[in-house]
């Protein structure tokens, strides 16, 4: 017959849950960090910290996609599809579903398949508005108003 001390097992039992408060608190943590929102201004400034005393490091245009770290205020710390970290001003995005091409140059096609005409080529870097989605096809619009589909694989 084995016995079982309840004054043993009582701070197992704490630190099982505190052990399970921590994986879920860190799992919020990464959910928040993942939050990806879109450049919604025609240019944005990205700023080397959260004010606009801060250098501009670079510009974007719109669509241009970032995955948020952190907020100060009315700024957001974010991380775009090369790494690179940043500041941007809240108001200069929104909740869009936007990609960037990924690959040194993308066929956009006229439609969801090889079997469709390339309508456009883009280089690496270049955002686009996602209008729809079929299967690993996205139908995509440039802030010039070009559209076309393009494979999954070729955008962050």
């Amino acid at each position: 017959m084995v016995t079982v001390n309840l004054f043993r097992t009582k701070p197992i039992r704490l630190a099982l849950a505190a052990l399970a408060f921590a994986l879920a608190a860190a799992g919020a943590a990464q959910t928040a960090w993942a939050q990806r929102l879109a450049v919604t201004a025609p240019l944005a400034n990205i700023r080397g910290g959260p004010g606009t005393e801060y250098d501009i490091l670079w510009q974007v245009e719109k669509y241009f996609p970032i995955e948020t770290i952190r907020e100060s205020g009315p700024w957001i710390f974010f991380q775009d599809f090369e790494g690179d970290r940043a500041w941007i001003h809240r108001s200069l995005v929104g909740a869009v579903p936007s990609v960037i091409t990924s690959a040194s140059t993308s066929n956009v096609r006229s439609g969801p398949g090889t079997d469709h005409d390339i309508v456009l080529k883009a280089e690496a870097g270049v955002p686009f508005r996602v209008l729809k989605q079929t299967g690993q096809w996205l139908h995509v619009e440039h802030a010039d108003g070009d559209r076309g589909w393009i494979h999954r694989s070729l955008v962050w």
